[in-house]
């Protein structure tokens, strides 16, 4: 299994966590997105969009962090990714896909936090004592937060829950400043 990316991708990260999760040994490739590397001949042959992540596995090449994620979580059932029941994983996957395109390009995470809050359901994690997910894609969003100096204070409950992620070392070793690739 080999993953391109590049150390401060939030896409790349949640799978990079994903795979630690699932206890998956990969090969990385990384590539230099300042440099413009996802745009040379050699690299768009991989990936025609141009992005990171890729992960290439002898099933083929796959694109988007959470369509990976969930080719993962497929063939790879255990941990489990999302909740058996269908409510519980259209929870899930409505946070993720939160964090993902909403909140990812805006760095808004006022409703998420409030949403978090409010919900039983929430756990340790996103979604009770197991990660799932939508935390893959919390910590990430919370990172890029912190790199464009965005004040967390008001967000308790997204930060507890990062401490809860970065304490697991799936999460811990997919930091973009362990990359090989880190600046």
């Amino acid at each position: 299994m080999k993953l391109y990316g590049y150390f401060r991708s939030s896409a790349a990260y949640r799978v990079r966590i994903a795979l630690g999760l699932k206890g998956l040994a990969y090969e990385y490739a990384a590539v230099h997105l300042r440099k413009n590397e996802q745009r040379g001949a050699a690299y768009r042959a991989i990936n025609a969009q141009e992005l990171v992540p890729t992960l290439e596995d002898d099933r083929g090449s796959f694109t988007q962090s959470l369509a990976i994620i969930e080719y993962l979580d497929e063939r790879y059932p255990q941990p489990p990714l999302l909740p058996d029941m269908p409510e519980a994983r259209a929870r899930v996957r409505s946070i993720a896909l939160a964090i993902a395109c909403d909140i990812h390009p805006l760095d808004n995470l006022r409703v998420l936090e409030s949403q978090l809050a409010a919900d039983a359901a929430t756990g340790t994690f996103c979604h009770g004592e197991t990660p799932t997910l939508a935390d893959v894609c919390l910590v990430p969003q919370l990172a890029n937060a912190r790199r464009s100096s965005i004040p967390l204070e008001a967000y308790p409950t997204l930060t507890r829950i990062e401490a809860a992620c970065n304490r697991l070392p799936a999460f811990a070793s997919a930091a973009p400043e362990k990359q090989p690739d880190a600046e």
